[in-house]
């Protein structure tokens, strides 16, 4: 076994035993087919008040523009979906949020590869992204071949559906590089018909403005008032098109405590949300990613569906 391939197995293996679901790899190259869909996109008002997606445009497509001399992009999944869900009739958070914010549980595993490939391969050059930088995560994760992405512009993939998260290390390290899936959502439309505000506006293209995500995380003015009777009882994110794809029937309960949710969010119905104090939610929400939309945040989209 040649060098180069000898280092992409020892990555992987130990991106297994990290507890990845998978690993890919990917020349760090520019993306081309990306770049004139991301302009459209931009160009079309679809980010909404997202207004950081339009800066570092050339870095968001070439990654030897975040590390110098890079070589491959090597993209890793770990799975979220949990063993138990919310409770029914109640106010709903996006799975993924269900435990510890995924940020710092994905950067302390990638540190831990990234010191692993210096140990093991040598003085590299690399860091670690983990939806805290210009990069494109679901496009990288394509080109390496962990999924596929879905009309609801997720990745998916034949064996785990689309619960999980996706993150990367850049690195100046030539290796085997991965190639692309081909895309199976056929001509299934199940996504597209079940988004309550219509977000999904054609296959693989989805306007953020009107993301039930967007209106609960990232949008910081009122809800406007054309998505009232839209919202499906979210309050911070929403997984319908995730939770209606086919493919997701072959979620598996991830086996990560960190992301195991707190026995109080499962049983919290709908009264409970309502009442809930700024030091009740800094204790539920300690170290969690709804701390994002913040107190006043989550108030303000309870409000909008009461």
């Amino acid at each position: 076994m040649n060098p180069k391939a000898r280092h992409t197995k020892l990555i992987k293996e130990e991106a297994i035993r990290l507890g990845f679901v998978s690993c890919g790899i990917s020349k760090a190259d520019f993306l081309e087919e990306e770049a004139p869909r991301l302009e459209k996109w931009l160009k079309s008002n679809m980010n909404g008040e997202m207004g950081y997606m339009e800066n570092h445009f050339d870095k968001r497509l070439d990654p030897r523009k975040l590390v110098d001399g890079a070589r491959s992009v090597i993209s890793v999944l770990l799975n979220y979906f949990p063993a138990k869900e919310q409770q029914e009739g109640t106010y709903k958070i996006s799975k993924y949020a269900y435990g510890q914010d995924y940020h710092q549980v994905i950067k302390s595993k990638l540190k831990e590869l990234l010191a692993f490939i210096e140990e093991h391969i040598g003085e590299v050059q690399g860091r670690a992204f983990v939806d805290s930088a210009p990069v494109l995560d679901k496009a990288w994760a394509a080109r390496s071949g962990l999924g596929w992405m879905g009309k609801h512009s997720n990745l998916l993939t034949q064996k785990l559906g689309s619960f999980y998260f996706i993150a990367e290390l850049i690195v100046d390290l030539e290796l085997d590089y991965d190639h692309p899936v081909t895309d199976h959502c056929g001509s299934c439309t199940a996504c597209i018909d079940a988004c309550p505000t219509q977000a999904i506006v054609q296959p693989y293209v989805v306007d953020g403005s009107k993301c039930i995500s967007y209106l609960t995380i990232e949008l910081k003015n009122e809800i406007p008032s054309s998505f009232e009777g839209k919202m499906d009882d979210w309050i911070f994110g929403c997984d319908v098109c995730q939770d209606v794809c086919p493919w997701n029937r072959f979620s598996k309960p991830h086996q990560n405590p960190l992301f195991d949710p707190k026995e109080e969010i499962l049983s919290m119905n709908k009264k409970d949300w309502e009442e809930i104090t700024e030091d009740v939610f800094k204790k539920v929400f300690k170290g969690s990613a709804v701390k994002r939309t913040k107190f006043t945040g989550l108030q303000r989209n309870i409000k909008f569906l009461k």
